[in-house]
């Protein structure tokens, strides 16, 4: 009998395989050590964030998807900074932030992030950028404190209904999945990967959100993800559509799952276009 054991080779390659698009994927080598790997001036570090930029408004805020942290925007920081405020977020258990026993719903996980950015001293309207699961968890933040929020960013999001979905219409990676969540699984990826869907009835999911969004999605599937899995991804896709009030998505083709990684240029101009419509539509911009 083959052993999974957290952290190995081989349950690496089965979360990669069975969840990209779900919940951020497994840790790959150079992530999950906590902090940005280059510094960047004016760079500020805590256990639970990194800040860097300018002062310029809106500051852009990024959340790392499932088994991530923030070094999973190690590409994208530096281009980001030179025009804007940019705190990338630890959650707790990621990086050197310590876990809590604290509820890890999506709802949860917003209050906890617009504590930490008024402690931060980072003020409001943000852009909110999330991969992921961190992308379902700046949907719910902007679902729940619209006023907080200038735009979003969201890169392969984790749709609400995902899991649920999943376990229908895709149900032999939903049982891969459930055994990876021993297997594979930290108490916190095990803790945000069950609440994941927990407190989403406080929401008015058939009200789209209304903000100024730019989805962008992955154009790679593996061999594996085709089929079931990957009609049931294009259809959550389409979906989001609707949630957002949006009229369109953007497909970056030679990306993977991770495309903050794989396409930094394509997330960099999609942040900075819509950073530069945000300045346009406001009342007082002068050309």
């Amino acid at each position: 009998m083959v052993s999974i054991t957290r952290g190995s080779p081989l349950a690496r390659l089965l979360v990669a395989t069975t969840m990209a698009a779900l919940a951020g994927c497994a840790a790959v080598p150079g992530s999950g050590g906590g902090g940005s790997g280059r510094a960047i001036a004016g760079q500020k570090e805590t256990a639970a964030y990194v800040r860097a930029g300018s002062s310029r408004t809106p500051a852009i805020v990024l959340q790392a998807g499932l088994q991530d942290d923030r070094s999973s925007w190690d590409k994208l920081m530096p281009g980001l900074a030179r025009e804007n405020m940019v705190i990338a977020i630890d959650r707790p258990g990621r990086g050197d932030n310590p876990a809590t026993k604290a509820a890890r719903d999506p709802c949860t996980i917003a209050a906890e992030q617009r504590a930490l950015l008024r402690q931060a001293g980072v003020q409001p309207p943000y852009i909110l950028v999330g991969h992921s699961l961190g992308g379902l968890y700046q949907y719910v933040y902007a679902k729940l404190y619209p006023d907080d929020v200038a735009g979003l960013v969201l890169l392969d999001p984790t749709h609400p209904r995902h899991w649920e979905t999943m376990q229908k219409s895709s149900p032999r990676s939903a049982d891969l999945i459930k055994v990876l969540r021993f297997a594979a699984f930290s108490s916190t990826d095990r803790a945000e990967f069950d609440a994941q869907a927990a407190c989403l009835d406080r929401l008015d999911l058939a009200k789209p959100l209304g903000l100024p969004t730019r989805l962008l999605v992955s154009g790679r599937f593996r061999s594996e993800e085709q089929g079931a899995y990957q009609e049931m991804i294009n259809s959550l896709r389409r979906d989001w559509l609707r949630l957002l009030g949006v009229p369109r998505l953007q497909t970056v083709w030679d990306s993977g799952h991770y495309i903050q990684k794989d396409s930094p240029e394509e997330v960099l101009a999609a942040v900075k276009g819509l950073a530069a419509d945000l300045q346009r539509s406001r009342p007082n911009h002068a050309p």
